[in-house]
């Protein structure tokens, strides 16, 4: 078989009958959109990062708060899974892999947009960007501050958090012999964003001081604050998430021609299903 053949075998195999062109050429496409909006996600959130605190509701008097940059998060974690059910535990890892070279891509642009010369207001005697009126820095370089934290604070948690994820969804599912689709979801899940978040939290507060902490609280009540909205934003959408994860799964491993254990596996077809590869 020819290396174009290999480079997308699915772990849900039954026979060692060839790949059709078409179902392969699906197979690499679909591929393409989930390892795509999982690396796209991840740039939005690490250029938005912490530039701003929003409201996801209020009741009475508490308001539960999260970073702009955190809104599209949980989508990353919908991606790796999918990538993980239907491409394997190689596959995800590698995406998560490819994320962190990602992450070090943004911080390189973001580091060379900052050291070449431009047109701001400098000052002479010490070749500092001026700030304007109300004590600002260009948009520029105020987005720069932020996103040294934030990604920096992102790739430890990321990285941590994504292997969670990939190992604890591969572990339920061995556990369980590939059945209980919604028990490794929001297993994996949950977990891995709970680590995700506090480790964001901290990182961001004690490497970047980024956070809108005030000074005249105690610390640690507030850190605590900022985790648990944040987790909690990712619990609720981690759990909405489980029905279009099965939905996902079913219409794609059809779509696929991949004999998923979670439902009624497919029959075996010459071009349907490859050899063992992943």
């Amino acid at each position: 078989m020819s290396a174009s053949t290999q480079e997308l075998e699915l772990p849900h195999q039954t026979t060692t009958e060839p790949v059709a062109d078409h179902i392969r050429e699906r197979r690499a496409i679909v591929f393409l959109v989930l390892s795509g909006l999982f690396l796209g996600t991840l740039g939005m959130l690490n250029i938005l990062g912490i530039s701003r605190f929003v409201k996801i509701f209020t009741w009475n008097d508490f308001a539960v708060t999260v970073a702009v940059g955190a809104l599209p998060y949980p989508l990353t974690f919908l991606c790796t899974d999918l990538i993980s059910e239907l491409y394997g535990r190689k596959r995800a890892s590698q995406v998560v892999w490819v994320g962190l070279l990602l992450n070090l891509w943004v911080v390189f642009i973001v580091w060379l947009g900052g050291v070449l010369p431009g047109y701001e207001a400098v000052d002479p005697a010490t070749g500092e960007i001026l700030r304007d009126a109300a004590d600002r820095l260009p948009v520029f370089f105020e987005i720069r501050n932020l996103t040294f934290g934030t990604v920096t604070a992102s790739m430890v948690a990321y990285l941590t958090a994504q292997f969670v994820d990939v190992q604890l969804f591969h572990f339920w599912k061995e556990l369980t012999q590939g059945k209980y689709l919604w028990l490794r979801n929001n297993g994996s899940t949950l977990l891995s964003q709970l680590v995700d978040t506090t480790a964001v939290v901290l990182i961001t507060h004690f490497f970047a001081g980024a956070l809108p902490i005030e000074p005249d609280q105690e610390l640690w009540p507030q850190l605590i604050l900022f985790i648990g909205y944040g987790y909690a934003f990712k619990l609720v959408a981690a759990l909405l998430d489980t029905g279009p994860f099965y939905l996902l799964v079913y219409w794609l491993s059809r779509y696929l021609a991949i004999a998923s254990p979670v439902f009624s596996p497919l029959p075996a077809r010459a071009d349907s299903v490859g050899p063992e590869g992943s």
